[in-house]
């Protein structure tokens, strides 16, 4: 069951199914995950497997001076990335940092890297702190997490660490009055002796109405690409993904699929 871990501050660049050449930059600890969620499908794997006595989480200030340092890297090699991505062991909005990352990055992309555009990966639970949306308003892409229709299948899909429903997320997309991308993962299979699908008529439709609320940018949608926690679970086939992508253009909302 175990998973990815990144074992840098700055990682990559690696070609991206959705963002090209992407340098990513990880938040967390080097050694062990961190998120608000413990998603069934995550590559880093379960929350439980990579816990730490004492997880540490690098400063603002040895941050910037690894991307600093990279970035110039980077420059003298000749390399430019087509973006910036915070993504890592887990949610990089859980770092008491982040604004200031984001702010200190946003700097020297501007002084390296002009062109490339900084993304944030997140899964969307710490929207309702002011910190954290400034942050993300600063960004070229935010892309945010909705893998449900229905709070039954967010819990067990999503399987957040404190008490948080689907109503109160959507509720908190919909404040980026459709500033921000969703990123969506169609899976089904058996977790633990229970069926988990959202790839149902239900939860599609109410998916599809929760989409039309937030109307966001863009849609991003994604099978599995690696390894998950659980071998049970299905690469749900192609053809669906595309149909699904129709129906949110008819929404007028932009829709991808990256399979």
């Amino acid at each position: 069951m175990s998973g990815i871990l990144f074992d840098e501050i700055v990682f990559g660049p690696v070609k991206s199914r959705r963002f090209g050449v992407s340098l990513g930059i990880n938040l967390l600890p080097l050694h062990g995950k961190m998120c608000s969620f413990n998603c069934i499908y995550c590559e880093c794997g379960l929350n439980e497997e990579s816990k730490t006595k004492k997880p540490r989480l690098f400063s603002a200030s040895e941050i910037n001076a690894s991307l600093q340092s990279r970035f110039e890297a980077l420059k003298s090699g000749g390399l430019d990335p087509d973006t910036i991505t915070f993504a890592g062991n887990g949610e990089p909005t859980l770092h008491p940092e982040f604004e200031t990352i984001v702010e200190n990055t946003i700097r020297l992309r501007d002084t390296f890297f002009p062109k490339a555009l900084i993304t944030v990966l997140s899964n969307a639970t710490r929207l309702d702190r002011d910190n954290v949306k400034r942050a993300l308003l600063r960004i070229d892409n935010n892309v945010l997490k909705l893998d449900a229709g229905t709070n039954g299948t967010f819990q067990a899909i999503n399987r957040p660490t404190h008490p948080v429903t689907l109503e109160k997320i959507v509720g908190e997309l919909v404040k980026f009055d459709g500033d921000l991308v969703i990123q969506t993962m169609l899976i089904r299979g058996d977790v633990d002796g229970n069926t988990v699908d959202n790839t149902t008529d239900e939860e599609l439709t109410l998916y599809l109405g929760h989409l039309e609320a937030i109307k966001p940018k863009m849609v991003m949608l994604y099978p599995i690409d690696r390894q998950t926690p659980y071998r049970t679970l299905e690469k749900v086939p192609e053809a669906e993904f595309r149909a699904l992508a129709e129906r949110i253009k008819l929404l007028g909302i932009k829709a991808e699929v990256f399979f």
